[in-house]
């Protein structure tokens, strides 16, 4: 799948582009220990989340979108120096980051707590996506150290060309003071096809059940278990 990021001609190379989430992993997950000690276990040898695949995965997949330039904060007031070159003719902000007013969110449970309130992270970049997909938007997953919450949504990224895709996201922190780097993650977006699903709940039968039982004695006898079998067919798949 081929997705085009276009920005104007006068920003290229003074914006971070887009990357595949798998090149961007955050530094706290390379700096973790592997196992640590449980004191509720009796101070035991326990694997901590870098041994979780599907953690380690959501880090590694999709593309993320990455702040133009540094934001401080200070006094409750966000401040940046960016001299970025204007377009004479594209209409453009020339701020990272807006504001929504409260009141768009009136009867939703964003901004509730005090001195929470709902901002605009700007970006610079447009999306072509190819007939019939659609693109996921949303915080950086699993990425609770950042003082913003991004809010989800989906884009038609096949019909909407042209246009810039922008990020509201809920400022969570009013503690927060200090400086967002350039290049800090501010969304995450997901690629999928457009197309009607079906679902199929059911009890397992006999033979789903032997796989369940199965799949689960391999899982706590074998460590990696899981790990293993998806590379597997990963590799049968590619």
């Amino acid at each position: 799948m081929k997705l085009k990021f276009r920005c104007l001609p006068e920003l290229h190379g003074h914006i971070p582009e887009p990357v595949e989430a798998k090149s961007a992993l955050p530094e706290w997950l390379k700096d973790i220990p592997s196992t640590v000690e449980s004191e509720l276990l009796g101070n035991e040898q326990v694997r901590t989340l870098k041994h979780c695949p599907p953690i380690i995965d959501v880090f590694s997949t999709g593309i993320l979108f990455k702040l133009p330039c540094d934001v401080t904060v200070k006094d409750g007031e966000f401040s940046w120096h960016w001299p970025k070159p204007v377009s004479p003719k594209a209409q453009q902000t020339r701020s990272p980051i807006g504001l929504h007013v409260p009141e768009q969110a009136t009867g939703a449970p964003l901004g509730t707590n005090p001195g929470d309130f709902i901002i605009k992270l700007n970006n610079f970049w447009s999306i072509e996506a190819p007939e019939g997909i659609s693109l996921l938007f949303t915080h950086p997953l699993n990425r609770e150290e950042l003082p913003f919450r991004t809010l989800a949504g989906v884009v038609d990224c096949d019909r909407f060309k042209g246009g810039f895709v922008h990020f509201p996201a809920l400022w969570k922190n009013a503690e927060f003071e200090g400086t967002l780097k350039a290049g800090t993650p501010i969304a995450q977006a997901f690629p999928f096809k457009r197309e009607a699903m079906e679902l199929d709940c059911a009890p397992m039968d006999e033979a789903e059940f032997e796989t369940h039982l199965d799949t689960q004695n391999k899982l706590q006898a074998e460590p990696g278990h899981y790990r293993k079998s998806v590379r597997a067919k990963r590799s049968v798949e590619a």
